[in-house]
Order: structure tokens, then sequence, then C-alpha cells
């Protein structure tokens, strides 16, 4: 999607892709990074965050995951922490067909840099960070949470693996610089070594806050195979996940069952 500065507009977005899932007869939709809003000037998105339990998309996609009968991973929302200094939060919700929340994940890792491009983020100083991987079980698989600048280290989809994760989500709003130097390979690299799926629903074009994202959203097999590239336009797109991939893939190259705890290198 090409999120906005308006949560009622974006969730209008959300609720059209959750119809339309259903009917093209999806178990679970996945949405990118910040689907109820990407705003990079924090004084006016100041005046539209909310708590978790007052958040509109929130609200209406638990709601619209319910009446569907549908699994919705929202890739991440931006909400209010808990307690009234409390930094933000880059969360994750896992919405079951009932519409209840199955699942939440915070960013772990925060994008504090600066590009050679110009860009400079620093995410850290109104969002805190998660401190740890979440897994939950689906009817059909077990999908592990990541979110976006999450994707540059490796332990994390480690630990997913461990945590007996067969699909892994990293919803992004990857920058265009970052994106085509990095995206593609980094996805294929987090499948190939957790030989498990990845799905990257991402954020796409120029937004209202005047970022451009990269887009193409993919979904990556456990061998490695690009499965689905959505390119740079929004919209919605179909892919089956043939399961038993899995452990074909994890048989011929058994990088799970050999793996070994590593000792850190002393200074």
């Amino acid at each position: 999607m090409t999120a906005g500065v308006d949560p009622a507009a974006n969730a209008a977005v959300l609720l059209d892709a959750v119809a339309k899932a259903r009917t093209g007869g999806a178990d679970i939709l996945f949405t990118p990074e910040m689907s109820n809003m990407l705003d990079r000037n924090r004084a006016r998105a100041t005046e539209t965050i909310r708590h978790e339990t007052d958040d509109v998309v929130l609200a209406a996609v638990s709601a619209a995951a319910a009446d569907a009968g549908l699994w919705v991973h929202l890739g991440s929302l931006a909400v209010k922490g808990e307690g009234p200094d409390a930094k933000w939060r880059n969360r994750a919700f896992v919405i079951a067909p009932d519409g209840n929340i199955a699942a939440r994940y915070d960013k772990i890792h925060l994008f504090d840099v600066d590009l050679a491009s110009g860009e400079s983020w620093r995410e850290s100083s109104v969002y805190a960070g998660g401190e740890q991987v979440v897994a939950v079980q689906l009817p059909q698989a077990k999908l592990g949470l990541s979110i976006c600048y999450d994707i540059r280290f490796p332990a994390v989809y480690a630990a997913l693996s461990r945590a007996g994760a067969d699909i892994v989500a990293v919803p992004a709003a990857f920058t265009v610089p970052t994106g085509a130097a990095h995206w593609h390979v980094l996805l294929r690299a987090r499948a190939i070594e957790s030989a498990c799926f990845v799905v990257a629903a991402a954020q796409t074009g120029t937004h209202a806050d005047g970022r451009s994202t990269f887009g193409h959203s993919l979904v990556v097999d456990p061998w490695g195979d690009v499965l689905l590239d959505m390119g740079e336009e929004p919209g919605l797109a179909f892919v089956d996940l043939p399961l038993e991939r899995i452990a074909e893939v994890r048989a011929r190259v058994p990088v799970i069952a050999n793996r070994r705890p590593v000792k850190e290198v002393t200074p």
C-alpha cells in the first residue's frame, strides 16, 4: 500500500483489501509496516497517534476480520506506549478470524541511520524498541514476526526458527536507496538460512509526508526462490504457500538440524 497521514483513509484501503482477500479465497492477509499512518512530521503525527485500544485502524480491521472469518497480519501500527511519558511503539498485530488479537510484536531494531542520499532517520527519538521475538501458531503453520530493519539482524530469524517458525513476516517501509541495494538479497538470505517462507508486505511509492518507499512486496520460499514480486504498484496479490516445501528443503540442506551454538569471540 501507499499509506498516508490519515488513519481513516488508510483504514478504508485495508478494509477493501480484507474483503477482496476473503472473496479470493485467502486464509491470511499481510499488510505493510505502518499500515495506520506513515508520517515523518512528528508534530502532526502526535495529534493522530493513539493507544492500541483507541486506534481506528486496529478496531476497523479487527471487526472486518471477524466478519470475513480471515486471519490478518497487520504488519505494524504506530501506537502510543503505556504510561503518560512512554515512547511510541512500532507494533505488529496478528488478528484471528474471530477478531481477537492473537499476537503482538514490537519492532526490536530501530532505524537510526544517515544515508548517502542525504536522508536521515532517528526512530529511537520517539519509538521504544521491543525486546523479544514472537511466533504465533496458525491453523496450518507457525508464523514468526519481525518488522523492516530487523531484516538486517540474522539473530532475530535464528531465534524464530528455533521457535518453530514455518513462515516469517517482514512488513516494511524500506527507503528507495536501501531497497534497491539490499531488499531482495536480504529477504532471500533470511529464507534460505531459516529454511522457511518469508512474506514481506511493503509500502510503495510517494507518500503524503513526502517520503518515497521501495515497494516490491515479496514472497520467498525456503530454497530462496521468489514466488511473488509485486513491483512498485500498490494493490493486492495472491500466492499459495506449499508448506510441504519446508520439510523438503530442510531434508536437502539440513541447516536447522545442523545448527550449533556459537560462542562469542573475546575481544
